[in-house]
């Protein structure tokens, strides 16, 4: 890894972390959406994560002392950010977004203008505090890359204070 590799990797966890926060904040917008342009509730919509291919190296030393074959991964599927050299950086993309595909929440509410025959309304099954959690995992994430970034960038200016010397 060259000396801004840290940079690159923890850069591209900050966007997917951004990526996340985002689609949180979408699902606590619509959590009570009960008619999309689709049709029915709006679908409480999840971030899937997949790692960068990297540097091979370390994957098949890692595979070669598990004993193991490597097998196929949803990284070698996905497409990964790539660096200042074309080659994909270490560290993690956005795989795809994907819809939460369990049943919505019914509540009886007649007078409700998506009220079924019944009276009762389909509501998103969105949780708020497993957002809000979703949410400072999303945060706390973002910042620990920040700080990565910023101790890299002390100890580059470190290292040059020692090459002036």
């Amino acid at each position: 890894m060259n000396m801004f590799g840290l940079m690159e990797t923890s850069g591209g966890a900050m966007q997917a972390e951004r990526m996340r926060a985002e689609v949180v904040a979408a699902n606590m917008a619509n959590a009570e959406t009960t008619r999309t342009a689709t049709g029915g509730p709006y679908r409480r919509q999840h971030v899937v994560f997949a790692a960068n291919q990297g540097d091979s190296g370390f994957l098949d030393s890692m595979s070669a002392a598990s004993g193991g074959s490597g097998s196929r991964s949803l990284s070698q599927v996905a497409l990964p950010l790539l660096n200042s050299s074309g080659a994909a950086a270490p560290g993690v993309h956005i795989a795809q977004v994907v819809e939460d595909m369990s049943a919505p929440l019914k509540r009886y509410d007649p007078g409700h203008p998506d009220a079924g025959p019944d009276g009762y309304v389909s509501y998103p099954d969105i949780n708020p505090l497993t957002e809000m959690v979703d949410l400072m995992g999303a945060t706390r994430a973002y910042g620990l890359n920040g700080s990565a970034v910023q101790a890299e960038k002390g100890m580059i200016a470190a290292a040059l204070e020692i090459a002036k010397s």
